[in-house]
């Protein structure tokens, strides 16, 4: 099992990045895919996450409105659209499986490298 991630970066506040997560090694479609960010200093906070094949997603308060997750179960990927980003967004984000098919008990068994998003002026 593999999770690769890119496309994190320097934004300014307002910008927008595009996260992506490549996955491999396992059946993509049947699982839950979230995002779990940790900024300096602080535990891992959850951000989002999307259901498998009827791509049901759902976002942490903090990033309602401003985020959008998505996911193409044909190239075995998950994005995570940020827009309006602020400074407190600053962390790495790390792609995570769940580790039950077709389901999220907030249990994740594989974790991506992570990509660094700084959101600064």
């Amino acid at each position: 099992v593999q999770l690769v991630e890119s496309g994190g970066g320097l934004a300014q506040p307002g910008g927008s990045l595009r996260l992506s997560c490549a996955a491999s090694g396992f059946t993509f479609s049947n699982y839950v895919i979230s995002w779990v960010r940790q900024a300096p200093g602080k535990g891992l906070e959850w951000v989002s996450g999307i259901y498998t094949v009827d791509t049901i997603s759902y976002y942490t308060d903090s990033v309602k409105g401003r985020f959008t997750i998505s996911r193409d179960n044909a190239k075995n990927t998950v994005y995570l659209q940020m827009n309006s980003l602020k400074p407190e967004d600053t962390a790495l984000y790390y792609c995570t499986k769940s580790s039950t098919s077709n389901a999220d008990y907030g249990e994740y068994d594989y974790w991506g490298q992570g990509t660094q998003v700084t959101v600064s002026s």
